[in-house]
Protein backbone atom coordinates (compact mmCIF):
# COMPACT_ATOMS: atom_id res chain seq x y z
CA UNK A 1 0.00 0.00 0.00
CA UNK A 2 0.94 3.71 -0.80
CA UNK A 3 0.57 6.49 1.80
CA UNK A 4 1.75 10.02 1.35
CA UNK A 5 3.25 12.06 3.53
CA UNK A 6 2.31 15.87 4.09
CA UNK A 7 5.20 17.68 5.42
CA UNK A 8 7.44 20.61 6.40
CA UNK A 9 11.06 22.04 7.82
CA UNK A 10 13.31 24.61 8.00
CA UNK A 11 16.33 23.53 6.42
CA UNK A 12 18.85 25.41 8.18
CA UNK A 13 20.80 22.13 10.10
CA UNK A 14 20.38 19.73 6.78
CA UNK A 15 22.21 19.62 3.90
CA UNK A 16 19.37 19.38 1.82
CA UNK A 17 16.58 16.82 1.13
CA UNK A 18 18.05 14.13 -0.63
CA UNK A 19 20.15 11.54 1.00
CA UNK A 20 24.06 11.64 1.52
CA UNK A 21 26.79 9.95 3.06
CA UNK A 22 28.02 11.10 6.42
CA UNK A 23 25.66 14.26 6.44
CA UNK A 24 22.26 14.81 8.03
CA UNK A 25 19.54 14.84 5.18
CA UNK A 26 15.34 15.79 5.47
CA UNK A 27 14.87 12.60 3.89
CA UNK A 28 17.34 10.60 6.23
CA UNK A 29 16.21 11.71 9.84
CA UNK A 30 12.43 10.78 8.74
CA UNK A 31 13.13 7.10 7.08
CA UNK A 32 15.33 6.40 10.50
CA UNK A 33 11.99 7.92 12.40
CA UNK A 34 9.46 5.52 10.24
CA UNK A 35 11.64 2.16 10.23
CA UNK A 36 11.48 2.84 13.82
CA UNK A 37 7.77 3.20 14.15
CA UNK A 38 6.95 0.27 11.69
CA UNK A 39 9.73 -1.66 12.50
CA UNK A 40 10.58 -2.08 9.16
CA UNK A 41 13.58 -0.57 6.72
CA UNK A 42 11.52 2.55 4.91
CA UNK A 43 12.80 4.84 2.15
CA UNK A 44 10.44 8.17 1.45
CA UNK A 45 10.30 9.42 -2.19
CA UNK A 46 9.94 13.03 -2.18
CA UNK A 47 8.05 15.24 -4.63
CA UNK A 48 11.74 16.61 -5.55
CA UNK A 49 15.17 18.20 -3.46
CA UNK A 50 15.97 21.13 -1.67
CA UNK A 51 19.81 21.89 -1.68
CA UNK A 52 21.79 22.52 1.76
CA UNK A 53 19.67 25.36 3.67
CA UNK A 54 16.64 25.52 1.95
CA UNK A 55 13.40 25.11 3.82
CA UNK A 56 10.01 24.02 2.54
CA UNK A 57 7.05 24.69 4.01
CA UNK A 58 4.84 22.49 2.16
CA UNK A 59 6.60 19.20 1.27
CA UNK A 60 5.14 15.78 -0.38
CA UNK A 61 6.98 12.61 0.29
CA UNK A 62 5.38 8.99 -0.36
CA UNK A 63 6.20 5.43 1.08
CA UNK A 64 4.74 2.17 0.79
CA UNK A 65 4.21 -0.23 3.64
CA UNK A 66 2.12 -3.84 3.63
CA UNK A 67 -0.58 -3.41 5.72
CA UNK A 68 -3.34 -0.61 6.71
CA UNK A 69 -1.60 2.22 9.08
CA UNK A 70 -3.81 4.61 11.54
CA UNK A 71 -2.33 7.66 10.55
CA UNK A 72 -3.86 9.86 12.54
CA UNK A 73 -1.44 7.96 15.51
CA UNK A 74 1.34 7.35 12.81
CA UNK A 75 1.45 11.27 12.57
CA UNK A 76 1.30 12.30 16.33
CA UNK A 77 3.85 9.60 16.86
CA UNK A 78 6.53 10.83 13.81
CA UNK A 79 5.95 14.00 14.96
CA UNK A 80 7.34 12.93 18.55
CA UNK A 81 10.03 11.55 17.15
CA UNK A 82 11.22 14.22 14.91
CA UNK A 83 13.49 17.13 15.37
CA UNK A 84 11.64 20.48 16.05
CA UNK A 85 12.33 21.91 13.25
CA UNK A 86 10.63 18.78 10.84
CA UNK A 87 6.46 18.89 10.86
CA UNK A 88 4.38 16.63 9.84
CA UNK A 89 0.75 17.39 8.69
CA UNK A 90 -0.60 14.40 7.51
CA UNK A 91 -0.43 10.93 6.05
CA UNK A 92 -3.13 9.07 3.86
CA UNK A 93 -3.31 6.47 1.54
CA UNK A 94 -3.47 6.40 -2.14
CA UNK A 95 -3.51 4.84 -5.00
CA UNK A 96 -0.75 2.25 -5.90
CA UNK A 97 0.20 4.23 -8.63
CA UNK A 98 0.77 7.85 -7.11
CA UNK A 99 3.83 9.17 -7.22
CA UNK A 100 5.02 12.48 -4.88
CA UNK A 101 7.45 13.39 -7.64
CA UNK A 102 6.31 12.77 -11.09
CA UNK A 103 2.52 13.23 -10.22
CA UNK A 104 3.43 17.22 -9.35
CA UNK A 105 1.82 19.40 -11.86
CA UNK A 106 3.16 22.77 -10.22
CA UNK A 107 5.73 23.76 -7.73
CA UNK A 108 5.71 27.36 -5.89
CA UNK A 109 8.83 28.64 -4.33
CA UNK A 110 9.14 32.07 -2.91
CA UNK A 111 12.71 33.64 -2.11
CA UNK A 112 13.04 36.62 0.84
CA UNK A 113 15.26 39.37 1.13
CA UNK A 114 15.55 42.22 3.97
CA UNK A 115 16.63 45.32 3.01
CA UNK A 116 17.53 46.80 6.71
CA UNK A 117 19.71 44.76 9.08
CA UNK A 118 17.02 42.68 11.16
CA UNK A 119 18.54 40.11 14.57
CA UNK A 120 15.21 37.79 13.67
CA UNK A 121 15.17 37.72 9.74
CA UNK A 122 19.16 36.32 9.11
CA UNK A 123 18.27 32.62 8.84
CA UNK A 124 15.49 33.13 7.15
CA UNK A 125 15.76 35.86 5.11
CA UNK A 126 18.73 37.29 2.67
CA UNK A 127 19.47 40.99 3.73
CA UNK A 128 20.57 43.23 0.58
CA UNK A 129 20.76 46.66 1.61
CA UNK A 130 21.43 48.37 -1.85
CA UNK A 131 18.21 50.07 -3.23
CA UNK A 132 16.37 47.65 -5.55
CA UNK A 133 14.51 48.75 -8.33
CA UNK A 134 11.05 46.50 -7.90
CA UNK A 135 9.13 47.80 -10.35
CA UNK A 136 12.20 46.90 -13.18
CA UNK A 137 12.34 43.67 -11.84
CA UNK A 138 8.79 42.69 -12.21
CA UNK A 139 9.21 43.66 -15.87
CA UNK A 140 11.69 41.15 -15.90
CA UNK A 141 10.10 38.73 -14.97
CA UNK A 142 7.07 39.05 -17.87
CA UNK A 143 9.89 38.16 -19.76
CA UNK A 144 10.51 34.87 -18.52
CA UNK A 145 7.09 33.44 -19.70
CA UNK A 146 8.10 34.18 -23.35
CA UNK A 147 10.79 31.95 -22.45
CA UNK A 148 10.93 28.10 -21.79
CA UNK A 149 14.32 26.90 -22.18
CA UNK A 150 16.38 28.22 -18.75
CA UNK A 151 19.48 26.55 -19.06
CA UNK A 152 21.28 29.73 -18.19
CA UNK A 153 19.87 29.24 -15.03
CA UNK A 154 20.81 25.89 -14.78
CA UNK A 155 23.79 24.05 -12.02
CA UNK A 156 26.00 22.93 -14.44
CA UNK A 157 27.25 19.39 -15.09
CA UNK A 158 23.68 18.52 -14.12
CA UNK A 159 22.32 15.03 -15.49
CA UNK A 160 18.71 16.36 -16.74
CA UNK A 161 17.86 15.67 -20.19
CA UNK A 162 15.86 18.71 -21.02
CA UNK A 163 16.66 22.74 -19.80
CA UNK A 164 12.75 23.29 -20.26
CA UNK A 165 10.59 24.65 -17.61
CA UNK A 166 6.49 25.94 -18.11
CA UNK A 167 6.44 29.30 -16.09
CA UNK A 168 2.99 29.71 -14.67
CA UNK A 169 4.16 33.05 -11.98
CA UNK A 170 6.43 34.99 -11.35
CA UNK A 171 6.46 38.21 -9.73
CA UNK A 172 8.13 40.32 -6.59
CA UNK A 173 6.15 42.36 -3.67
CA UNK A 174 7.30 44.59 -1.68
CA UNK A 175 6.42 45.38 2.08
CA UNK A 176 8.34 48.13 3.79
CA UNK A 177 11.82 46.32 4.56
CA UNK A 178 10.72 43.20 3.12
CA UNK A 179 10.74 41.84 -0.51
CA UNK A 180 9.47 38.69 -1.72
CA UNK A 181 9.79 37.02 -5.29
CA UNK A 182 7.16 34.16 -6.11
CA UNK A 183 7.41 31.87 -8.99
CA UNK A 184 5.57 28.72 -9.93
CA UNK A 185 6.43 26.15 -12.37
CA UNK A 186 5.98 22.59 -13.42
CA UNK A 187 9.61 21.92 -12.85
CA UNK A 188 12.82 23.50 -11.81
CA UNK A 189 16.13 23.16 -12.78
CA UNK A 190 19.01 23.00 -10.07
CA UNK A 191 20.02 26.04 -8.46
CA UNK A 192 17.46 27.76 -11.16
CA UNK A 193 15.33 29.79 -8.07
CA UNK A 194 18.36 31.20 -6.74
CA UNK A 195 20.28 31.82 -10.24
CA UNK A 196 16.92 34.05 -11.27
CA UNK A 197 16.75 36.07 -8.17
CA UNK A 198 20.90 36.98 -8.41
CA UNK A 199 20.01 38.48 -11.67
CA UNK A 200 17.04 40.10 -11.18
CA UNK A 201 19.17 41.43 -8.18
CA UNK A 202 21.58 42.91 -10.81
CA UNK A 203 18.49 44.17 -12.96
CA UNK A 204 17.08 46.33 -9.67
CA UNK A 205 20.77 47.58 -9.31
CA UNK A 206 20.94 49.15 -12.51
CA UNK A 207 23.86 46.40 -13.00
CA UNK A 208 22.18 45.07 -16.27
CA UNK A 209 19.35 45.68 -18.41
CA UNK A 210 15.92 44.18 -19.29
CA UNK A 211 17.50 43.53 -22.93
CA UNK A 212 20.50 42.14 -21.29
CA UNK A 213 18.36 39.51 -19.31
CA UNK A 214 17.08 38.58 -22.36
CA UNK A 215 20.04 38.11 -24.06
CA UNK A 216 21.24 36.09 -21.09
CA UNK A 217 18.38 34.07 -21.41
CA UNK A 218 19.00 32.83 -25.09
CA UNK A 219 22.62 32.70 -24.62
CA UNK A 220 21.77 29.21 -22.56
CA UNK A 221 24.72 30.13 -20.51
CA UNK A 222 25.68 29.62 -16.82
CA UNK A 223 28.34 31.75 -16.77
CA UNK A 224 26.25 34.90 -18.44
CA UNK A 225 23.79 35.09 -15.75
CA UNK A 226 23.83 36.72 -12.63
CA UNK A 227 25.09 35.70 -8.62
CA UNK A 228 23.54 32.38 -6.89
CA UNK A 229 21.55 34.27 -4.17
CA UNK A 230 22.17 32.53 -0.72
CA UNK A 231 19.94 28.93 -0.39
CA UNK A 232 18.36 30.32 3.21
CA UNK A 233 16.07 33.02 1.96
CA UNK A 234 14.63 30.26 -0.15
CA UNK A 235 11.38 28.38 0.46
CA UNK A 236 9.36 25.57 -1.23
CA UNK A 237 6.05 26.94 -0.18
CA UNK A 238 3.84 24.82 -2.25
CA UNK A 239 3.13 21.35 -4.69
CA UNK A 240 -0.11 21.08 -6.72
CA UNK A 241 -1.07 17.74 -7.98
CA UNK A 242 -3.72 17.31 -11.49
CA UNK A 243 -5.60 14.55 -9.38
CA UNK A 244 -6.22 16.54 -6.24
CA UNK A 245 -9.08 15.20 -4.21
CA UNK A 246 -8.02 11.47 -5.35
CA UNK A 247 -5.08 12.16 -3.66
CA UNK A 248 -5.48 14.54 -0.86
CA UNK A 249 -8.76 12.74 0.24
CA UNK A 250 -7.43 9.40 -0.48
CA UNK A 251 -10.53 7.53 -1.51
CA UNK A 252 -8.51 4.10 -1.78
Amino acid sequence: MRYFIELAYKGTNYHGWQYQPEADSVQETINKALSMLLKTPVDIVGAGRTDTGVHARQMYAHFDYEAEIDTQQLTHKLNSFLPKDIVIFKIFKVADEAHARFDATKRTYEYHIHTMKDAFENEGSYQFQLPLDVDKMNQACAILFRHTDFECFSKTNTDVRTFNCVIFEANWKKDGTKIVFTITADRFLRNMVRAIVGTMINIGTGKISLADFEKIIESKNRSEAGFSVPAHGLYLTKIEYDFGEIILNSKF
